[in-house]
């Protein structure tokens, strides 16, 4: 069988092994420590100085993020409908509805039009949405300009999922920095990773502060232990944040990485009559192309996502459909949706290629081979 190629596995850099040591060598093996403060630095001057709170997961930190906005039982969020679930759970954790809104084509983020058709139909009903969570899927900014006018216009605020953004610019300005909080994830197939891991990050040192504290099970400043309020165990480890000290030192070699995956894909394939790559609409945005993914315009049996999905497959090659939107999810079928049809084709007709930032010019090579032997019908 022909070597796997995986859609996004692990880069390691080997800077990562210092500060794991470090830790051994100190025995600094728990959440918090050294490694955890200066991650958190380290973070936040890649983040224009914004404050960082690391914690498990991205999950987490959106999570923390709904506390901290005080959404609460019988709230409405609005969220982004083409994403993963992990956006969305966080909701529901907090006994709130999600509102899901579907995507604009120019990105595949949530589209600002209907963004604000769904705010005004949910005040008519009385129901003012608590927050605004939106997502950059595959790393490509969504628009920002129109979401901050929107959420400054009626006053909702806005948590911005750049789970796969992370050295992701909308007008040179880092993504994870727009509106009141923003949250990363560093799981194991993101841009860089801390195996497992995430943080949320703000301009305003309060959240940051209020996140850590939260995720440290709320425990007040007395000499026993003093609670006044519900936390959380969700605060990062000493030994993963020093995996991610060391992934940081290379993140904008991985981002040039992904992004020369991403053009030698679209000089091997652009040429296809039906087949369109998720792009930069204009010199506002800068995408990480984290993902690189793909949309066929004109499936024909030999020739659709599906088709391509499994011919790979069959060549020991990972790929993956575009997001199932949410509002097609089993688990959330039955709730408010305002939709354009946009995020459903999406997922019907959309591909993400293997985009690793390790990924060789020969693997790349043998899957735009086979893609064009696919749109030849001759596989």
């Amino acid at each position: 069988m022909s070597t796997k190629i995986w859609l996004s596995p692990p880069h390691m850099s080997g800077r990562e092994e210092k500060y794991i040591k470090e830790a051994f060598t100190t025995n600094w093996i728990a959440p918090l420590g050294p490694n955890v403060d200066a991650f958190e630095q380290e973070l936040s001057a890649c983040l224009d100085g914004n404050n960082v709170a690391a914690l498990c997961s991205g999950t987490a930190a959106i999570h923390l993020a709904l506390v901290l906005l005080g959404v609460t039982r019988g709230d409405e969020v609005l969220a982004s409908d083409f994403t993963f679930s992990a956006t969305v759970n966080p909701i529901i954790y907090q006994g709130a509805t999600p509102v899901f809104v579907d995507s604009e084509m120019n990105t595949w983020n949530m589209d600002p039009e209907l963004l604000e058709e769904a705010i005004v139909d949910r005040m008519k009903k009385n129901k003012k949405p608590k927050a605004i969570i939106f997502v950059e899927i595959y790393g490509m900014p969504a628009n920002m300009k129109a979401l901050l006018a929107i959420s400054a216009k009626y006053d909702i605020p806005l948590i911005e999922d750049a789970a796969e953004s992370l050295g992701s610019r909308y007008r040179e300005r880092p993504c994870g920095t727009f509106g009141e909080m923003g949250i990363l994830s560093f799981n194991g197939n993101k841009i860089i990773t801390t195996s497992g891991g995430g943080a949320l990050v703000s301009g305003k040192p309060d959240y940051a502060d209020q996140a850590r504290f939260l995720a440290s099970q709320a425990k007040e400043k007395t000499m026993h232990f003093e609670h006044r309020q519900v936390g959380y165990n969700y605060r990062l480890s000493n030994v993963l944040a020093g995996i991610g000290r060391g992934q940081l030192e290379v993140l904008a070699e991985r981002v040039t990485a992904h992004r020369r995956v991403n053009q030698r894909y679209r000089e091997l394939l652009s040429d296809i009559p039906g087949l369109v790559f998720q792009s930069e609409p204009d010199s506002d945005y800068f995408s990480n192309f984290w993902l690189t993914s793909i949309l066929f315009t004109d499936p024909v049996d030999h020739f659709s996502s599906r088709s391509v999905l499994s011919l790979l497959g069959e060549d020991n090659i990972d790929s993956r459909p575009l997001m199932k939107p949410m509002h097609m999810q089993p688990v959330f079928r039955e709730l408010p949706a305002y939709l354009n049809g946009n995020s459903e084709y999406l997922f019907n007709n959309g591909l993400s290629l293997p985009s690793g930032s390790g990924l060789l010019d020969m693997d790349i090579e043998r899957v735009a081979r086979l893609i064009r032997l696919a749109a030849a019908g001759k596989k």
